[in-house]
C-alpha cells in the first residue's frame, strides 16, 4: 500500500501505540489501514457417498478439479456464500448441514469453511468458472488432479466420516 484510501496522502508502516502488528498509517490524516484474511466459504456437496467436483475454467489451479467455493461477499453469511458459489459455479442446488472443515491458511491469508451439503435433485451444470461438473465415488476422485490440497484433505474427512457414520467438524491449520 502506498496511499491512503481516506485522504489520499502516502502511508508508512509503522506498529500503532497499544498493538502488536505493523500497519499501514496515513502521515497526513493517521488513519490506520488494517489488513485481514480473506474469507473463502463453498460446499463439499454429495449424494449419498459420492461428492460433486468442479473443473476449474479459471487460474488458479486451471483444469484441476475442486469443490465449489469462492470469497465471500460483503453482506452475506458464510452459508449465504456457501450457496452462491455452488450455484454459480456447479448450478446446484443443495441442502446446507453442518459447518465440516475450517481451514488457516495463514501463507495465504485465508480462513476456508467448507459445508457438508446434500445435492437437492439430479440437476448440475458448469457455470462460468467451471468447465466440467461430475459425481466421483471415492475411486473415481482424480486425487492427482485435485487443485487444493484443503480440498485434498476435506475429501479424505468427508470418506472417514462416512465410514464412521458421523460427520465432524474438522480443523486444519497450514
Amino acid at each position: 500500500m502506498k496511499y491512503c484510501s481516506q485522504c489520499g496522502s502516502p502511508v508508512d508502516s509503522a506498529t500503532p501505540a497499544k498493538d502488536n502488528f505493523k500497519r499501514y498509517i496515513c502521515t497526513q490524516c493517521n488513519f490506520i489501514h488494517y489488513q485481514n484474511p480473506n474469507i473463502v466459504t463453498g460446499c463439499l456437496v454429495h449424494k449419498g457417498d459420492q461428492v460433486l467436483l468442479c473443473k476449474r475454467s479459471i487460474e488458479p489451479r486451471y483444469g484441476l478439479w475442486t469443490v465449489p467455493a469462492g470469497f465471500m461477499e460483503n453482506g452475506e453469511t458464510t452459508r449465504q456464500a456457501a450457496q452462491r458459489e455452488t450455484i454459480e459455479e456447479a448450478g446446484a442446488t443443495v441442502e446446507l448441514k453442518n459447518l465440516f472443515v475450517i481451514a488457516n491458511l495463514t501463507h495465504a491469508n485465508q480462513v476456508y469453511m467448507l459445508y457438508r451439503a446434500e445435492l437437492k435433485g439430479d440437476n448440475f451444470q458448469p457455470g462460468y468458472e467451471s468447465s466440467d461438473v461430475k459425481l466421483f465415488d471415492e475411486a473415481q476422485i482424480p486425487w492427482d488432479n485435485i487443485a487444493f490440497y484443503t480440498v485434498k484433505l476435506a475429501l479424505k474427512h468427508f470418506y472417514s466420516d462416512i465410514q464412521k457414520k458421523q460427520f465432524n467438524l474438522h480443523e486444519i491449520d497450514f
